[in-house]
């Protein structure tokens, strides 16, 4: 299977909406070093003796208007994948939050679905048909092992509070598996395609082999799937719409690579490289990869951030490298994010960039959260986990000083995979209201056998603010576009 596999979905209304009512959590805010007052947004209710409790791991989240809407595994299982799928809304831009748990997507969901585990939470809104959408990936167990067996979607239509049961995008054949989906749809009401959704996944069985299909009528019903033009492989491919219509998913294969459709998903061009997926291996065991962060600003320039050593002597850190283009075939080298100087020995990875999608161009406001280490050379007694946020703007021309939002964290307070300690594969910033609000699991010490892993926001958001640190200098030392390491193909 694929580095990246997590699962899930489904839903329905009038249950759902008395479940989260059920399970509803009284919100918390606490203050962590120097990012000011969090919220918790959740935490895992589940008691089944086959998953880690309580944990929550690997959220994204998405803003319309006024609302926000976070997903994210809950009860992470060893091997792969979690006992449901939990979310988080507010409808008056990040002040208040009413949470849940999806129905019909697990065995453990209420009501019960027909799979496993689900996991790779990710969330869209469909502007046209009013339509909040979280995406996921089913597992079942087949031979004692996990196995990505279809792609899934919940909607919600009335603001991210109540979900339907999941509709199924596509489910694999026997002797085939899945892994990490995503999805976005055009909400640009001048696009020939408003309303086209389009949701992205991999076959894991055949190398990764990429695979998106598009819905047209609010993800009721969706496509068959297709591949790329070169049948181009990877996973983590994160769909962006520009307002014209062409969607540009970038994604880690070889590299940092991306393609494009101009045709509402009719057909998907060529992958092209977008940059090198050379990455440090963190300390700790901690789990981790050069999956892509993307987003994508008013006028439709597309930002790509991951993580990246090549900047670094030997390869002895990773910083946060951002590419970005305006059509998704040519793409600017990528540049280093400053956060701190190169040689510092400070190790940054999992990012996730967010664009305030009123601004644009040289007035961009960006938004960029990201874990990291204070020492890259640590272990799993000595590494020291921290969440920090840095934000521009000026279309990342110069970025504000880092802003620690929480830690340090001990890696053995974290809930433990195949892959290593986790806190995610990928996670996510989104702008309401002109505050970034990222969206991030912290984790302190447990109680006994009993994690406390639990999902986090910035309480009211993040002011962005400008700054004067570049990355004037910095000098790529290694430009080799072949990864340090190969992308892991055995765990969710």
């Amino acid at each position: 299977m694929s580095l990246i596999s997590r699962l899930g979905l489904g839903a329905c209304l009038a249950v759902a909406l008395v479940l989260s009512i059920a399970l509803s959590l009284s919100l918390t805010s606490r203050t962590h070093a120097s990012g000011g007052a969090l919220t918790q947004l959740s935490s895992d209710p589940y008691t089944n003796t086959t998953s880690q409790h309580k944990t929550e791991v690997e959220p994204d989240n998405f803003a319309s208007g006024s609302t926000i809407v976070n997903a994210f595994q809950v009860g992470r299982f060893t091997d792969g994948g979690s006992s449901n799928t939990g979310w988080a809304t507010s409808n008056d831009n990040g002040t208040t939050w009413q949470h849940g748990f999806l129905p019909g997507t697990t065995v453990f969901a209420k009501p019960k679905g027909i799979y496993a585990r689900i996991s790779d939470p990710a969330v869209a809104y469909d502007a046209k048909d009013k339509v909040w959408m979280i995406s996921g990936l089913s597992i079942l167990i087949e031979s004692g092992s996990p196995i990505g067996a279809a792609v899934l979607v919940n909607r919600s239509t009335d603001g991210g509070l109540t979900w339907s049961n999941p509709v199924t995008v596509a489910k694999a054949p026997i002797g085939v598996f899945f892994d990490k989906d995503w999805i976005v749809c055009d909400d640009t009401s001048t696009s020939p395609f408003f309303g086209h959704c389009y949701a992205e996944w991999d076959i894991a069985s055949s190398g990764d082999l990429v695979q998106m299909s598009t819905s047209t009528d609010g993800g009721k019903t969706w496509g068959p799937a297709q591949a790329t033009a070169n049948k181009a492989s990877g996973l983590g491919g994160q769909p962006l719409v520009q307002p014209g219509g062409t969607v540009i998913v970038p994604f880690v294969g070889a590299n940092i690579e991306s393609f494009t459709s101009t045709n509402g998903g009719t057909s998907w061009t060529a992958s092209v490289t977008i940059g090198s997926a050379k990455s440090h291996t963190e300390g700790g065991n901690l789990r981790s990869s050069p999956l892509p962060s993307a987003e994508i600003d008013a006028s439709g320039k597309v930002y790509v951030a991951w993580q990246n050593c090549q900047f670094e002597k030997g390869c002895s850190a990773n910083d946060i490298v951002v590419s970005t283009s305006t059509n998704g075939t040519t793409w600017s080298a990528a540049q280093r994010v400053p956060i701190d100087p190169v040689g510092s020995g400070v190790d940054h990875f999992i990012p996730g960039i967010g664009l305030d999608k009123s601004t644009s161009g040289n007035n961009a406001h960006i938004g960029l959260v990201y874990y990291y280490y204070p020492l890259s050379n640590c272990t799993v007694s000595t590494c020291q986990l921290d969440v920090g946020f840095v934000s521009s703007t000026n279309g990342g021309k110069s970025w504000s000083a880092s802003t620690q939002l929480a830690g340090p964290m001990h890696i053995k307070w974290l809930a433990a995979t195949t892959g290593g300690f986790m806190v995610g594969d990928y996670f996510s910033t989104s702008f309401a209201n002109g505050n970034a609000f990222p969206v991030f699991a912290i984790a302190t010490a447990p109680h006994g056998t009993v994690f406390n892993e639990a999902m986090f926001t910035v309480t009211g958001g993040i002011p962005v603010t400008g700054g004067s640190l570049t990355s004037a200098g910095s000098q790529v030392i290694d430009s080799s576009l072949q990864p340090a390491r190969a992308v892991s193909l055995t765990a969710y």
